[in-house]
């Protein structure tokens, strides 16, 4: 039997157990990580991504493990340091230049202060009396952002999500029941008889949208694959075309999902244009701006949304573009009756009866989550202390730093421009013009497509820059998405010079192979 400090006797609780929940021990340890992470930040070398073979990986983890397992084992500041060295020293290094491979970024530091004070004060935010504060910053940010959005103030509603793929599938589902009434209840049955129920897409919409499709027992054969143009965005002049072909094939089109900022490319598709389509067919508008929703709070740069106030939903990434921990993600509604509409069930021991003063914030009525975290904090927390310049003015380098990087690829022979950027995104193939010249040899797309990934492979491998790729027209292509204001158009040169050693070192070495 051990003793509590407090005196009294206790037969279930060891002195290890409160020395784990210690305030005292919680700084000491705060202090450690902190100190890590202030090297960690001070560091903006260029690195990319130091690829440890899983095995090695889970092997060091396991050294890092407590052999104790009968009692609390008592506390190890040397294992704390290893876990957070392996932990800094492992991930995709955000903050520095080398990093320019994924849509997440580097956070505002005092964001990742706020996530910390999140995670200790522990507040589910689906629900006013667990979370309070985020509740009401829920419908502050709602406010500020929809200024920039347009909607009517006492008619639109916003509801966090953690990430934009389960904002869009929510936004779906309430499209669905939405045009779809009696589809919750009774399933396929409720529209048996019918046209089949699908969804109109861009050819090369996030795999999300797919997903949902098939959660909600739509199905990938009742997508409608909408075409593009050269610049990746869905083409309005044949839109109506292919609904119609759509409509002959027995398919009734309730939704359709248009993306600012797609994945691939980064393009925006015209809003403007197809909220006009939408209207005219009865179709709800939801827009996939997971990526280039955050461009809205740069006056330079909103005009590429033109048309978002006539769209019916908005998925929006807070930790994409405005530089948050992920997820922090924000589903807007132009009606927030229809918010309601995806998700209709009673449950006594969350869901109270009749609203009060207090339940008009609870937010688990218009959301797939319960128990979810207070994500908004964050953001409001960034926006309260530095206003939308902060974000506006970081948006608006990327996007320029992302020009200069095409003018360059484009000025170089021995790179193709796939596309104009119209924001961060950037797609572009090593393929040398005097390629035939120098090797005897002309590449065909399979070539092309397998130099592109080999080149990309070494590159990460390599550990200096940190890239990714996509298949552009069915052929890989090099992808950089300029995340990171500490990066230069110096920095992307240097980029282009490794691509290139890179790239001749391959076909020389494929060259010589083929002598032999």
């Amino acid at each position: 039997m051990t003793e509590s400090r407090s005196g009294d006797p206790v037969s279930e609780r060891s002195g290890l157990l409160l020395d784990a929940f210690d305030p005292q021990h919680f700084r000491e340890n705060s202090e450690t990580a902190l100190a890590k992470l202030e090297k960690h930040l001070s560091d903006i070398s260029i690195r990319g991504l130091e690829l440890i073979e899983p095995a090695k990986l889970s092997q060091a983890a396991k050294a890092l493990m407590t052999t104790e397992h009968q009692s609390v084992a008592a506390f190890d500041e040397e294992r704390l340091a290893g876990i957070i060295d392996l932990y800094i020293r492992t991930g995709i290094q955000v903050h520095s230049p080398g990093y320019m491979g994924r849509q997440f970024s580097g956070v505002v530091p005092l964001a990742g202060v706020i996530d910390f004070v999140s995670a200790m004060v522990n507040q589910p935010a689906s629900f006013y009396e667990a979370g309070q504060l985020p509740n009401v910053v829920e419908r502050i940010m709602a406010d500020e952002l929809n200024r920039f959005i347009g909607w009517d103030p006492e008619r639109f509603t916003m509801v966090t999500t953690s990430g934009g793929s389960l904002a869009n599938l929510t936004a779906l589902l309430a499209a669905r029941n939405e045009k779809l009434p009696g589809y919750w209840s009774q399933g396929g049955s409720a529209v048996r008889g019918q046209p089949r129920p699908a969804i109109a897409v861009g050819a090369d919409v996030h795999y999300s949208v797919a997903r949902a499709a098939g959660v909600l027992g739509i199905g990938d054969a009742q997508l409608v694959r909408l075409p593009l143009n050269r610049q990746g965005q869905i083409s309005p002049s044949e839109v109506r075309a292919t609904l119609a072909a759509a409509e002959r094939q027995n398919l009734k089109v309730f939704c359709m999902v248009a993306s600012a900022g797609s994945t691939s490319l980064g393009a925006f598709d015209p809003i403007d244009e197809l909220a006009d389509v939408a209207r005219e067919q009865d179709i709800w508008l939801h827009i996939d701006g997971a990526h280039g929703a955050s461009l809205l709070v740069s006056d330079t740069l909103r005009e590429k949304l033109r048309g978002i106030d006539r769209a019916d939903s908005l998925t929006w990434d807070a930790h994409k573009m405005m530089f948050v921990p992920g997820p922090c993600t924000m589903l807007f509604y132009r009606n927030k009756e229809t918010a309601l509409s995806a998700f209709r069930q009673k449950a006594s021991y969350v869901f109270d009866e009749e609203q009060d003063v207090y339940t008009a914030f609870d937010s688990g009525g218009k959301n797939f989550e319960c128990t979810k975290r207070p994500m908004i904090m964050t953001l409001w927390a960034l926006w309260a202390i530095y206003g939308r310049a902060l974000f506006a003015e970081k948006i608006e380098y990327l996007c320029q730093l992302t020009q200069e990087a095409h003018d360059a690829v484009r000025a170089d022979p021995d790179f193709e421009t796939l596309h104009r950027p119209e924001a961060n995104i950037l797609c572009f193939r090593y393929h040398p013009a005097d390629l035939m010249k120098r090797t005897g040899k002309r590449l065909d797309k399979k070539d092309v497509h397998r130099l592109q990934l080999a080149i990309r492979n070494r590159v990460k491998f390599e550990g200096n820059f940190f890239i990714s790729k996509v298949n552009v027209e069915g052929v890989a292509a090099l992808r950089v998405v300029m995340m990171n204001h500490q990066i230069t158009g110096e920095h992307f040169r240097m980029l282009l010079s490794e691509i290139r050693r890179t790239g001749q070192d391959l076909l020389s070495s494929e060259e010589g192979t083929e002598k032999a």
